[in-house]
């Protein structure tokens, strides 16, 4: 009788130990992103701040192992529909986090979601899957892609601008970015400029602009496109006579190869180095000593990804299995954003202060941005309501 309570304990004892292993089996993330061509920049730094957050978690998320997958997506649809169809089918991961371009997104969110996969974007956040195509599994980390122009075209009223020329990229991060200083502006646009995806040559829309003569030109480029235009908006003597707005261009990498030529440019986004709070503080910090460079957006935006999903993970005690409760830890998003305040709108984008920033030299005479105005409280991007979620 002894015998067998002791078999019967030891057994026990297995077993317990087999369930404690098997909690601590890794989570497999996959991290799909651009890591190669003109959009690389991007795609490099929303990885280096994912990895930070998760390298100063001891590799966990949520007190759990990860083991984080990277796929380089090429800012090609059809190659970002094979990595995402990989990562499910083959490495069963139950979360993919990252995404650049739009035109990606737009590609891959909806058959991730529909395969019952979490997609965390630290980038794109397309119009339409913020309204009627809104998805219950995509949850988006960083804004809408109108909301860093919405900011712009405030902006552009308050200085008094009354006519002015458009100019993106033509795809859909694009026009929702033009879409977005649109519905704020309330001056004239005088012409509106679509370029060839990965154009590099703007001198013949360059020469059109200065015949225009506008009061000041709002442009968007992603990656090292933006480096190109704002060099040649520069070589064309257009920086000093008309005045620059963007959005996602004067990044911290773009900064350091632009050099003075960008100083005084202003540009809207949620966030910026000298966001004052700790948690920033203590990311910025990090993310200097481990890379040393100044963190970009995107790398902010990798972090604040890696945060939210440490917090939901947390929530749900590492279970991947229950999908419900792991979107509603998501939702919560019970965590401590780099931007400060940090909520979703029903439609999983979220809901967050715009602000203007001015390019500068720093202390250490490094090329940066600090806070000007942040025109925007609480921000809703103009989709949600159509988006059937609550």
């Amino acid at each position: 009788m002894l015998n067998r309570s002791i078999r019967y304990l030891i057994a026990g004892s297995a077993l317990l130990a087999a369930s404690a292993t098997f909690a601590q089996e890794p989570i497999k993330i996959g991290f799909l992103s651009t890591f190669s061509g003109p959009v690389a920049v991007p795609g490099h730094e929303m990885y280096q701040g994912f990895m930070l957050a998760v390298s100063e978690r001891g590799g966990k998320l949520g007190g759990v192992p990860v083991d984080i997958i990277k796929e380089d997506d090429q800012f090609k649809p059809e190659v970002a529909t094979q990595a995402a169809t990989k990562l499910i089918e083959r490495d069963h991961v139950p979360i993919i986090a990252g995404i650049v371009g739009s035109n990606v997104m737009m590609a891959v969110a909806k058959p991730i979601s529909d395969k019952g996969v979490f997609l965390i974007s630290a980038n794109s956040g397309p119009s339409p899957l913020a309204g009627s195509g809104c998805l219950p599994n995509l949850f988006v980390a960083s804004w809408q892609n109108d909301n860093i122009s919405e900011v712009v075209g405030q902006y552009a009223n308050d200085k008094g601008y009354k006519n002015v020329v458009l100019m993106t990229a033509n795809f859909q991060g694009g026009k929702d970015v033009l879409g977005g200083f649109k519905r704020f502006y309330k001056g004239k646009i005088l012409d509106e400029i679509y370029t060839p995806l990965n154009q590099l040559d703007f001198s013949t829309e360059l020469t059109q602009i200065a015949a225009t003569k506008p009061d000041a030109v709002f442009a968007f480029y992603p990656g090292s496109m933006a480096i190109t235009f704002v060099r040649q908006y520069q070589l064309a003597g257009l920086l000093k006579t008309i005045p620059l707005l963007s959005s996602g261009i004067l990044e911290i990498p773009t900064l350091a190869a632009l050099k003075d030529s960008a100083l005084g440019a202003f540009g809207g986004s949620f966030w910026g180095p000298d966001a004052n709070n700790p948690v920033n503080k203590k990311f910025v910090a990090d993310f200097e000593s481990k890379y040393n460079h100044i963190p970009s957006t995107w790398a902010a935006q990798g972090y604040d990804a890696a945060l939210l999903l440490d917090s939901a993970i947390a929530k749900v005690k590492g279970n991947m299995q229950d999908k419900d409760a792991l979107r509603a830890a998501l939702k919560a998003a019970d965590f401590k954003s780099v931007r400060g305040k940090f909520k979703f709108n029903n439609n999983h984008f979220p809901i967050q202060d715009m602000s203007m920033y001015e390019v500068i030299k720093d202390a250490k005479g490094r090329y940066t941005v600090r806070t000007v105005a942040t025109p925007m409280k609480d921000h809703q991007d103009a989709y949600h309501k159509m988006c059937p979620m609550k």
